[in-house]
């Protein structure tokens, strides 16, 4: 049975499910981000996924992509560039990060992860990110 590691329920908001994955708003109003979970029970490793399920991530992503950029653009910050990493060192679930950077961001250009602390969403930004996320997804 698939289950949600404790530490994405911790740090993001369901945006709701795609055809194999579950798309979570990161709480870190610092940078639009978005984080694909697929629902295959005990994957870790893309290759923990069937051929057909790595197809269906890969068109998952290019949607995240999109909709990381809608919430860039909703917030006022459109996107230079998407981040999209499947690292998983510290929380193994397979997880793939889509993020939408640009040049004045906190981190730019180094990495997000590790990068000072986290800064929760006001409320209407919270609010305005999630919708704009779920109209690009189609949710």
């Amino acid at each position: 049975m698939f289950e949600i590691d404790p530490a994405f329920l911790a740090t993001s908001e369901a945006v709701g499910d795609l055809a194999l994955s579950q798309v979570r708003l990161h709480a870190d109003a610092r940078f639009p981000w978005l984080v694909l979970l697929p629902r295959v029970s005990g994957a870790r490793e893309l290759e923990d996924l069937a051929d057909g399920e790595r197809a269906v991530l890969l068109a998952a992503i290019l949607r995240a992509g999109a909709a990381a950029r809608a919430v860039a653009g909703a917030l006022g910050r459109p996107a230079a560039k998407l981040n999209v990493a499947q690292l998983g060192n510290i929380t193994p679930q397979l997880h793939v990060h889509v993020i939408a950077r640009r040049p004045d961001d906190a981190a730019w250009p180094a990495p997000v992860w590790g990068f000072g602390v986290a800064e929760p969403y006001a409320p209407t930004a919270r609010e305005t990110a999630l919708a704009a996320a779920r109209a690009s997804l189609g949710l």
